[in-house]
């Protein structure tokens, strides 16, 4: 009954968040009017005769939400709690545990604790599963139960936990937790800095100059500036950090809507930190957004060497409006263009095929960098130079999106131990295990080609097979089947890479993840053999 609630009132929904958001379709008036007086019949007969009791603001939020969905994955309404998780993302600082945790339907999963925070004090590490807060359930709560673990500082709260099998409990005590924009920066060698970059808050700007100062004190001649997977953040953060490293004056990016005053150029504003110290940009398809607005200016402007892998594609520009009540709707005002005229959105939300997915661009279009570089648009920024290492694939996503890789960094964290971080090491012995692990689990995915053959051999009615062509598709749906495993020998170097990272951390935290990979991440070491060598370095950028 739920889901055709959900139907019956997400058309006039549109019209009230149009109109709440300011929208100005004058032409469209009647219909608006139209469509919230239906909507507004509609709710209150709803809730006086509906059979059981309702939660007008529980259908109220749902019905929003499931309509927004409609458009686009960032366009977001925003309750009361919503909105103040929204500013502390923005803030970097907020009161609670200190780790990352991931809600499923019957648990609460420590995904990372942070090192010295509330959390990691009171001894729960990574894949410790949260059962009880208090005397509440998980699997009991409704909501997302991680809302329970949040409170003032100084405060506590009881938890019991699962960890390999074992019932815990303990005591975490609340306290400030900040997010640093910039979590590490050390120097690669004696004349190369490396700068973690790793979300565009209040903070990052700030940050990555007092890195850079501090690592050009050092020695630094040349900067790696490591923005795989940042997921981005606030625009004028963006800006402000490519300022660091282009003069005053510079345009930036441009957005454009069919709302005027969205419309905006966005120019650096002061003098930037250092304008000639040579620069490489990491990226990956983790790197989004504002990270995008970086990497692309970058390139665009030819500051910088941009390597990794070829980034996400967000394009799309947000900004909250203010409604009623504490609330807000974070909508999508307009898209972004770097200095070179391109729009680098990947996903297409306004025609989707016919499963109701975002359809991806196909089709590119060529730009040009102030020095003549060829650039495209429509697939994220693509890097000068490509690390095989970085890029993803559909069965690396498919094992981190299922927790497979999570779960054998658990299960190898509990048989191996490892004092020093250079004593660490992941052999091939271990990527055997790790096979074995995957084929002892539920782990499956579907490949395109595989639906694709699935839905030709159901859909009897439209297309007619005799039985050995049904026999040989069949056959062949059973050879795919096999060559999935045979692929984690394919992707091994992808995959090692991703079971190195979650393991490490395991160990000594995010802070010794960025202290090992200094040492070993396959890109890190190509940016800084790039910029030993200024001849080649140059010679990319013209």
């Amino acid at each position: 009954m739920k889901s055709s609630i959900k139907k019956k009132i997400i058309v006039p929904l549109l019209a009230v968040c149009l109109l709440v958001a300011g929208s100005s379709f004058k032409s469209d008036f009647f219909e608006i009017a139209k469509q919230i007086e239906i909507f507004t019949t509609l709710f209150k007969e709803l809730n006086m005769n509906y059979v059981d009791e309702t939660n007008p603001a529980e259908l109220m939020d749902t019905a929003i939400k499931n309509m927004l969905d409609d458009l686009d994955p960032y366009t977001k309404f925003l309750n009361e709690q919503d909105v103040e998780e929204y500013k502390i993302n923005n803030a970097g600082e907020y009161s609670g545990i200190g780790a990352l945790v991931r809600s499923f339907k019957d648990k609460l999963l420590i995904i990372e604790p942070y090192k010295d925070y509330p959390a990691d004090k009171a001894g729960l590490k990574a894949g410790d599963e949260i059962i009880k807060i208090g005397d509440i359930m998980v699997s009991a709560f409704d909501d997302n139960a991680s809302e329970l673990l949040k409170g003032a500082n100084n405060t506590t709260v009881n938890v019991t936990y699962k960890r390999q099998g074992e019932t815990r409990t303990t005591v975490i005590t609340r306290s400030a937790v900040e997010v640093d924009a910039v979590p590490y920066y050390h120097m690669v060698d004696a004349k190369t800095g490396y700068i973690v970059l790793n979300k565009f808050n209040a903070k990052a700007s700030g940050q990555t100059k007092e890195a850079l100062n501090d690592l050009k004190g050092k020695g630094a001649q040349s900067i790696i500036l490591d923005l795989r997977g940042n997921p981005g953040g606030l625009l004028t953060e963006a800006i402000n950090v490519t300022n660091i490293f282009i003069p005053k004056g510079e345009l930036i990016v441009t957005t454009k809507s069919k709302v005027k005053k969205f419309n905006q150029e966005y120019k650096t504003r002061n003098s930037p930190d250092d304008a000639e110290i040579p620069l490489v940009v990491l990226v990956d398809g983790g790197s989004a957004s504002a990270s995008e607005i970086v990497s692309g200016s970058l390139q665009d402007l030819d500051r910088a060497v941009i390597m990794g892998a070829r980034t996400f594609g967000k394009g799309l520009v947000q900004r909250p409006l203010k409604l009623t009540y504490g609330t807000q709707l974070k909508v999508t005002i307009s898209r972004y263009y770097t200095p070179s005229g391109r729009c680098i959105q990947s996903l297409d939300y306004w025609n989707r095929d016919e499963e109701g997915n975002a359809v991806r661009t196909n089709t590119f279009n060529d730009f040009a960098t102030r020095n003549g570089r060829k650039v495209q648009d429509g697939g994220g920024v693509l890097p000068d130079i490509e690390i095989d290492a970085t890029k993803a694939n559909e069965l690396t996503n498919a094992l981190m999106n299922s927790n497979v890789i999570f779960d054998y960094a658990t299960s190898f964290y509990y048989k191996n131990q490892f004092q020093d971080i250079n004593a660490f090491k992941f052999a091939e012995d271990d990527f055997q295990q790790f096979k074995g692990f995957v084929s002892q689990s539920n782990f499956t995915f579907e490949t395109k080609t595989e639906k694709t053959l699935k839905e030709a051999l159901g859909n009897q009615q439209e297309v007619t097979f005799n039985e050995a062509i049904k026999n040989d598709i069949k056959s062949l749906l059973s050879d795919l089947e096999k060559s999935k495993f045979t692929a984690l020998e394919t992707y091994q170097n992808e995959i090692q890479s991703k079971l190195k990272d979650e393991i490490v951390k395991r160990y000594f935290y995010r802070e010794g993840l960025y202290e090992y990979n200094l040492k070993n991440d396959e890109a890190i070491l190509a940016a800084a053999e790039l910029l030993a060598n200024q001849t080649k370095y140059s010679g990319i950028l013209k």
